[in-house]
């Protein structure tokens, strides 16, 4: 099983973003998590393309993109061209899903769904051979530092279930409140990946916290 850690950039410095990034780069994540949100799907507005753009030139990180916004369909195109290596719409905002994430697939991207808290991961059982991730929130979506939501543990025993029993190749990716003691239970759960935030930036030693992270 894989184990890789996604730190949330909505969590870094904003000022000093290059020097977030590099911090990364000289860290053992492999992957770095980017939130779009449009201020309609959440509450929250975040950032855009220009700042993925920038991000993208800065690092040969892997780019994974989770797409907070309503109609998300329309910006596929865009997010690959600005250098996503995965792309995640959520369930709740797209209507049209098995098309999405075969335009995902064309664009040259990796295809994720998203599922909020309340969203039972059942309901992917015939998208799942389309797709190459599923990312559970473990909070609910558009602010960082949220409370773990513990039921998600289940959840994503369910889905692991779920995907092996088909033989599929789909990680499985959890997005919120995750520290020590959570990305433990979630590793045994059956998570591949976790995003970090606040928990890495707001660390004393951020690359020692990813480390950490990875180890438990």
């Amino acid at each position: 099983m894989a184990r890789i850690i996604a730190p949330s950039v909505l969590s870094a410095d904003f000022l000093n973003l290059g020097r977030d990034i590099e911090m990364l780069n000289q860290s053992k994540a492999e992957w770095i998590h980017l939130d779009i949100m449009d201020g309609l799907f959440v509450p929250n507005i975040s950032f855009g393309l220009p700042v993925v753009q920038a991000i993208r030139k800065a690092t040969t990180k892997t780019l994974d993109v989770h797409l907070m916004i309503e109609q998300p369909e329309r910006y596929i195109t865009a997010f690959a061209d600005a250098g996503a290596d995965f792309l995640t719409l959520h369930y709740e905002a797209s209507r049209h899903l098995h098309r999405a994430m075969q335009q995902i697939r064309d664009a040259g991207m990796k295809a994720g769904v998203v599922l909020n808290p309340h969203t039972p991961v059942e309901l992917l059982q015939d998208l799942l051979p389309y797709l190459d991730l599923v990312l559970l929130m473990s909070v609910n979506p558009g602010f960082g530092g949220q409370k773990f939501i513990p039921q998600i543990l289940d959840k994503t025993v369910r889905l692991k279930k779920m995907i092996e029993k088909r033989g599929l190749e789909v990680l499985i990716e959890v997005d919120g409140g995750v520290n020590a003691e959570t990305a433990a239970q979630l590793f045994d759960a059956g998570a591949d990946a976790l995003v970090a935030g606040s928990y890495v930036f707001g660390s004393e030693d951020p690359q020692k916290t990813i480390e950490r992270l990875l180890e438990v």
